[in-house]
């Protein structure tokens, strides 16, 4: 007796979709999922598909029309729920453009729960493209099986973002100065790395002042700001996150 393929196979397309999801729900997909999906991949009508909203989860659909510029999609099997999320913020300042969009993509495959951008003195980057961080984003949770999508703040300023510190988070920063050697504990938390060239004296010690602020050191060799956001937040996902 011939075995039943397993369905949706393994090799089936993993796509975000911005709507609600549902068993029978039905979504039409246009632009650059549609190129992807019928021009890339040469997906025809009864071909499945896996999808997640980054609300109910990830479901099985299956293609059930195709025009020349879009195909329509229902949902036929929920396959997983929404993901718990590490509550793990990640505050950046922002690095040159293709640094930064490997960060963004970086992040959300590590696990982060948020990305706020933070304004320093030596932040070189003022203004930032949110559309195109979160595109990556969004590529990076549908190739590493997220079915949850790390926020995206709007950049802030040190002062501001310090002024309105929750009471209840730690806020775990990057010290170039020295700091004492990075013990992640569990409880809502956030790293602070900055800019290239590090804080300055003032934003040190005014990162310093806030109870909730611990200074920690990253090793002994002076890491590229992407690096270092990268190497703690692994460390915190090992010592108090989601991998064990």
């Amino acid at each position: 007796m011939t075995a039943t393929p397993a369905w949706p196979p393994d090799s089936a397309p993993r796509l975000f979709v911005d709507a609600a999801l549902g068993e029978g729900a039905e979504v039409v997909l246009d632009g650059a999922q549609a190129n992807y999906l019928l021009s890339v991949m040469r997906l025809k009508g009864g071909d499945a598909v896996r999808c997640f909203d980054d609300s109910t989860g990830e479901w099985a659909a299956e293609i059930v029309s195709t025009g020349k510029r879009d195909a329509r999609l229902r949902m036929v099997a929920h396959l997983a729920p929404r993901e718990p999320v590490p509550d793990l913020w990640l505050v950046a300042a922002p690095i040159k453009r293709q640094r930064i969009d490997w960060l963004a993509e970086k992040a959300c495959e590590l696990g982060v729960a948020r990305l706020s951008p933070v304004i320093t003195r030596r932040t070189v980057i003022d203004r930032l493209n949110l559309d195109r961080l979160r595109a990556h984003m969004i590529e990076a949770a549908e190739q590493c099986g997220r079915t949850a999508l790390p926020l995206l703040d709007e950049p802030v300023k040190l002062a501001a973002l310090l002024r309105d510190w929750p009471a209840d988070r730690t806020l775990w920063f990057a010290d170039e100065t020295g700091g004492a050697r990075f013990a992640p504990t569990p409880g809502p938390a956030a790293i602070l790395i900055g800019p290239e060239g590090g804080f300055d004296a003032a934003e040190r010690e005014a990162i310093r002042a806030l109870p909730q602020a611990r200074g920690i050191s990253l090793g002994p060799r002076i890491l590229r700001a992407e690096t270092a956001a990268l190497a703690a937040v692994s460390l915190w996902m090992a010592a108090a996150g989601d991998w064990g």
